[in-house]
């Protein structure tokens, strides 16, 4: 499942350097799936949209940091442990109960955002 940040966070930004795949964004701050990685032209949204990896999407929050769930991988493939949820001082990085992901379809969006 992807990682959430919960409103108890406070906004401190240990969270977003330690994110290989360039997931998590400051509150209010347009994402694009290229952000970080090394995806070009389209890309097939969890949802089923296709869009350009160049296209700017609205912030998820405009109150604390969040994670874009098409970009969160759990850190598979890189770490033993999401390091957003290792680094955080007040524990508000966790599992997303709406969006149970298994570890196949975690690595395949790591294979997808960084080719």
């Amino acid at each position: 499942m992807a990682i959430i940040i919960t409103d108890e966070c406070i906004n401190c930004g240990a969270c977003e350097p330690e994110c290989p795949n360039n997931a998590i964004y400051e509150s209010g701050v347009e994402w694009k799936v290229k952000d970080g990685t090394s995806v070009e032209g389209s890309y097939k949204l969890s949802n089923g949209d296709m869009v350009d990896v160049d296209q700017k999407f609205a912030p998820i929050s405009d109150e604390v940091y969040y994670i874009v769930p098409d970009k969160c991988t759990e850190c598979m493939g890189f770490h033993e442990e999401p390091q957003c949820a290792a680094v955080c001082p007040v524990d508000c990085c966790v599992p997303d109960p709406d969006r149970v992901e298994s570890e196949e379809i975690l690595l395949d969006r790591k294979s997808r955002l960084h080719i």
